[in-house]
């Protein structure tokens, strides 16, 4: 059997089943063992399948409706979100103007930056109580606080981003997908988060595992647009747009 040939019926297979075993696809395709995995790697560079420990699952992209309040988000994937938070926060040094929106993992962020001499400006009320706590130099944007997430958004916020340069930007986002790029529910915290992007230098996206192959309604930017700093990354498709720091 050619190579493509088994390709084929190895995503015939896992269309059949949602979930192959490499001993599986040995016994329905002849091949072995180490010729099954050279193929899974392929095809997960594919970007056809994810390739897991011993075998391999269907590519699933998901649309997710809503969005939980900054309470619930803080109990979700804690430790993750702190090894991202502080990887992060190791990037800022003393001379950067630094944009940090509203993302629950951008606010573990503040606790870990070590550099007295930059200069933030954020629209999160959390971020904007704690900032000046540490002796940091912080701006915040005006406009309309919403609930829930406790970000600074509206027509007022983007105005005032016009007027910034910023060396670095850090956003936190809800759906990170191959074609719709980086996503949130809020179409409003999406301009924000989209012109802060605009204004900087380097954008940093900082996404636990858990975002990606999710989908939400308001495009923030393409997966160009932004680097990522993550826990995991197990679809290796997305390195072809972009820089992903896996910690």
């Amino acid at each position: 059997m050619l190579a493509e040939q088994r390709m084929e019926a190895i995503l015939a297979e896992l269309d059949r089943e949602q979930a192959v075993s490499v001993a599986q696809l040995c016994r329905a395709t002849g091949a072995s063992g180490a010729t099954i995995r050279r193929d899974l790697n392929e095809l997960a560079r594919r970007g056809k399948l994810n390739k897991v420990y011993g075998g391999a699952m269907p590519v699933r992209e998901e649309f997710r409706g809503g969005e939980p309040d900054m309470e619930a988000k803080r109990e979700l994937r804690t430790q993750e979100k702190l090894r991202i938070a502080r990887y992060a926060a190791s990037l800022i040094q003393d001379g950067d103007v630094v944009f940090l929106d509203a993302g629950s993992t951008v606010m573990h962020m503040v606790d870990h930056i070590q550099a007295p001499g930059a200069t933030f400006v954020t629209n999160s009320v959390e971020c904007v109580q704690r900032l000046p706590l540490r002796g940091l130099r912080t701006y915040v944007l005006g406009g309309v606080i919403k609930p829930g997430t406790l970000a600074v958004i509206g027509g007022e916020a983007m105005e005032a981003l016009k007027t910034y340069n910023f060396t670095k930007a850090f956003l936190g986002i809800n759906g990170i997908a191959v074609h719709q790029g980086f996503t949130t529910p809020d179409r409003e915290e999406a301009m924000v988060k989209a012109r802060a992007a605009a204004r900087a230098r380097e954008t940093w996206v900082l996404a636990d595992s858990g975002k990606f192959g999710a989908i939400t309604a308001a495009a923030v930017l393409p997966l160009e647009g932004a680097r990522i700093i993550t826990d995991r990354l197990e679809d290796r498709r997305y390195l072809e747009y972009t820089e992903i720091k896996e910690v």
